[in-house]
């Protein structure tokens, strides 16, 4: 029973299953929690949502999707934490070829994976993507569009405004 609680919870930290999470730091000896008691995976998720994050325009960081809900908290953001090693942080309008090449490299955004609360994509969706897999794609030559106001000013420790300019997706009514 433990091990399948560990196995379990170690899965959540990875993909951020935050209901999977809760239930076992509220049922078990893992409990996530601080000196003064609080739950710490509440407390990060609260300081993301607190937190007036920037996008790589230098202006507040907009929605990137809902329909599917993206971002590393599965909130429509392309925000990042602590707990987000992959850092989530390009809002993306993901193409076929973009889906192929991902999935040629072992990344398979096309097949839904209910587990983790992705339905996986189709060519036209947004979806936060990894910074690295992003530029992998740039070098590459099959970057998908960007969405600049969604897309998390940390993008820009790896790629630069320029790159991301240069493939982004037109804004209506700008």
């Amino acid at each position: 029973m433990l091990r399948a609680s560990l196995a379990r919870f170690a899965d959540g930290l990875q993909f951020s299953r935050q209901p999977i999470l809760t239930s076992i730091c509220k049922s078990s000896s893992l409990s996530g929690r601080g000196r003064q008691g609080r739950n710490l995976f509440e407390t990060s998720r609260t300081m993301a949502a607190q937190a007036e994050p920037l996008n790589v325009l230098g202006t507040a960081l907009e929605c990137c999707c809902n329909t599917p809900k993206t971002g590393f908290y599965r909130d429509g953001y392309c925000r990042t934490g602590p707990q987000d090693v992959g850092s989530h942080t390009v809002c993306a309008i993901v193409t076929a070829e973009f889906l192929d090449y991902s999935r040629s490299l072992g990344n398979d955004l096309i097949t839904p994976m209910p587990m983790y609360q992705f339905p996986g994509l189709r060519p036209g969706d947004k979806w936060c993507l990894c910074v690295s897999r992003w530029k992998q794609a740039y070098d590459a030559g099959c970057a998908p569009g960007v969405v600049l106001e969604a897309s998390h000013a940390k993008a820009l420790s790896v790629v630069t405004l320029a790159q991301l300019q240069e493939h982004a997706a037109p804004t209506p009514g700008r």
